[in-house]
């Protein structure tokens, strides 16, 4: 069962969410609300809604009761805050400009998003873009196929690379690998992600561990011995950070059993961690590197592949062939949004905000029975609920009634992995709301009983 997983969407009846869904709504709303379930098929993770949304700008969402929430998910999208007034200027000159282009045509705007990315990447590189993220992990193992003439991968369990049939195959998570999935693509193998809180080896940490992780990883490649590709996220977003040398000892295994590794940076990537990329912060050097979400800056969905010059080998086939893959003015939101970026120096700022705000927390919450680890780099973080702090025993059920507290009082986060409050603000983000951010999680966390 995968309850619990995002705190605005899962259908489950657990007394928390319940409370939530009973609550008084303005006939406005349980009409809106009434309409999207008659309207869209039912899934995990975003049937049936909790509430609407009318507007959403800078850090804040509102419903359709004038209700407002600061936004610490948004899908990972947000990373310069909902409507940005350079974003929206920008994205109106260009519909005006050029509203669309057939890929056999170039454009200047895609043409220059697609140098923009080459030049922001460690070696000379090449890009396609899709329209998500989990095309673009499927175009990455396109093209580590027609490089290496291989078709086996390698990826992690828990890990989440996108709902398409070759991402959901890769990916680690049961409900996007359901049965009616049914074969997945073959040759995809499986280990256990790093995590030194809940190791699957049974150590109790990296100073003893000699990192298992790694040598498991090590281990496989050369058991298998003909692996296209090990595709990974560089910090998985439950948040959970590789420890000490992880990274550079994957890739040293990659070299080894001429492997390719990828690196999905597409819900850590422009700055959300600290650094631009979130893999910056460990040394390591991948073979192509895929970005999404946030590129279209909160409000157009673009995704890319940014790969080494040398592995544009598959000229001959149609690896990506999206409509709208050199659309002009999702290219030009992505450069416009890597132009905010840039110059409000939002990935120095999350690095200083992020660190702070973990920083109070571990001292704030340090010693609450619930709380087992405060972790997470820049901004995103995240704060583990347990039943037994010794034990690390998640709980659940007091995760997601902090959830629904936090709701209460305007605050909307996901939860992860079951158990992680997971809190990933917009880098635009003032001090002061975060500030008031970290009240309302520090004061739902605290008021629960036995903390």
């Amino acid at each position: 069962m995968t309850r619990h997983r995002h705190a605005e969407g899962e259908a489950n009846t657990s007394p928390a969410r319940s409370d939530w869904t009973t609550r008084e709504l303005d006939p406005p709303t349980r009409k809106l609300l009434r309409r999207d379930a008659d309207a869209f098929l039912h899934q995990s993770l975003s049937s049936p809604c909790l509430s609407t949304i009318v507007k959403a700008e800078g850090i804040w969402i509102e419903d359709s009761s004038g209700r407002r929430y600061m936004d610490f998910h948004g899908n990972s999208v947000h990373h310069i805050g909902y409507g940005h007034p350079r974003l929206v200027a920008a994205v109106k000159r260009q519909i005006d400009a050029l509203p669309f282009a057939p890929r056999r045509f170039a454009n200047e705007v895609a043409t220059a998003l697609a140098e923009r990315l080459s030049a922001l990447a460690p070696w000379p590189a090449k890009v396609l873009f899709t329209t998500g993220g989990s095309d673009a992990n499927e175009v990455a193992l396109k093209i580590a196929r027609a490089a290496t003439g291989r078709f086996k991968t390698l990826s992690f369990w828990d890990s989440f690379h996108g709902a398409g049939f070759g991402a959901s195959s890769v990916g680690g998570e049961s409900t996007f690998r359901s049965h009616i999935a049914g074969p997945l693509l073959p040759g995809t193998e499986h280990v256990a992600p790093f995590n030194c809180a809940h190791c699957a080896y049974g150590h109790p940490g990296p100073d003893v561990c000699d990192l298992a992780c790694a040598t498991m990883v090590d281990y496989t490649l050369g058991r298998e011995g003909d692996t296209a590709a090990l595709i990974a996220e560089p910090m998985r977003a439950t948040p959970v950070i590789p420890p000490p040398g992880y990274w550079q000892a994957v890739a040293a295994s990659c070299r080894k059993h001429d492997t390719l590794l990828i690196l999905d940076e597409i819900p850590t990537g422009l700055g959300k961690t600290g650094r631009f990329f979130a893999h910056d912060h460990d040394g390591v050097m991948p073979d192509i590197i895929t970005l999404g979400k946030a590129l279209g800056g909160g409000m157009l969905p673009i995704a890319a592949v940014v790969a080494r010059a040398e592995l544009d080998v598959a000229g001959d086939f149609a690896i990506g062939h999206y409509t709208h893959e050199k659309n002009p003015v999702t290219a030009q939101a992505a450069l416009t949004t890597l132009d905010i970026i840039d110059s409000e120096g939002l990935a120095e700022r999350a690095a200083l905000l992020g660190q702070t705000a973990i920083d109070r927390l571990r001292e704030r919450l340090g010693t609450c029975s619930a709380v087992g680890e405060v972790c997470g780099r820049g901004l995103l973080f995240g704060i583990e609920i347990v039943a037994e702090r010794d034990a690390r025993t998640p709980d659940p059920d007091l995760a997601e009634r902090i959830c629904y507290a936090c709701l209460a009082e305007g605050m909307s986060f996901k939860v992860s992995a079951g158990n992680v409050l997971t809190l990933s603000p917009p880098l635009t983000i003032s001090e002061s709301e975060l500030a008031r951010a970290l009240d309302i999680v520090e004061a739902a966390i605290l008021g629960q009983p036995g903390s």
